[in-house]
């Protein structure tokens, strides 16, 4: 099972940073997820639109020159990084999941993302994008057909795979209070790799091991990652 450290290993670390990405990887995490905004000054990795929670600064995001973005201290006074001093973190033989929050032109969006690519050791085939966007995935897909893309969704719908069809998708990516059994069996048998999140106690990632899933996405890649190997 492939084990992706959701927002790095955000457990102990402060989420979607350097930090947190670098001890994920010292811990053996498979890949990592984490999430992104395409700002005025370029892709910024960080999850919420509004800088309360995490940098206990007024504002939105989006808002906010990068400048300003760069000097905040979102903990252990690590800063809100760039996409790619995020995937310079990322040894070559490791996974990277990408998900969109926000972006607001794919044409340019697939430039930057191809030349942080190119600024680090990553490799194109273990590079997932996602998003709950489906609208930007099309278009992500349309331009750049070898990238692999994640059908993210929080619902289990009655045609299960239609969005990951339409897409071609590589995987559906889906909560872990939506999947069961029976997802997880149709989705491997049409063909698409099954990620589930966010998944941080033992019981629920053995469940999934049994169930066949490729992989998880949690906040604790140390405890899945002894959990599942015995």
């Amino acid at each position: 099972m492939i084990i992706f450290a959701h927002r790095g290993a955000s457990k102990a670390a402060p989420e979607n940073t350097v930090k947190a990405f670098k001890l994920a990887f010292e811990q053996d995490a498979d890949g990592i997820e984490f999430d992104t905004y395409q700002h005025e000054s370029g892709i910024v990795v960080f999850h919420d639109r509004t800088l309360t929670r995490r940098a206990r600064e007024t504002g939105y995001l989006l808002d906010t020159p990068w400048q300003s973005l760069k000097e905040m201290d979102i903990g252990d006074g690590e800063h809100i990084p760039s996409l790619s001093e995020t995937l310079q973190c990322v040894p070559s033989d490791k996974w990277c999941n990408i998900e969109i929050k926000h972006l607001h032109d794919v044409t340019s969006w697939v430039r930057d993302v191809k030349k942080a690519i190119k600024q680090s050791d990553i490799s194109t085939s273990k590079l997932l994008i996602s998003s709950f966007n489906h609208h930007w995935l099309k278009s992500i897909a349309l331009m750049w057909p070898e990238v692999k893309i994640g059908a993210l969704t929080a619902s289990y719908e009655l045609d299960c795979t239609a969005s990951a069809r339409a897409l071609n998708a590589y995987s559906v990516n889906i909560a872990l209070d939506a999947v069961d059994k029976q997802f997880v069996q149709t989705a491997l048998h049409e063909g698409f790799d099954v990620f589930v999140y966010t998944v941080d106690e033992p019981r629920d990632m053995l469940m999934l091991k049994e169930w066949g899933v490729t992989g998880i996405f949690t906040n604790v890649p140390d405890v899945a990652l002894n959990v599942l190997s015995h």
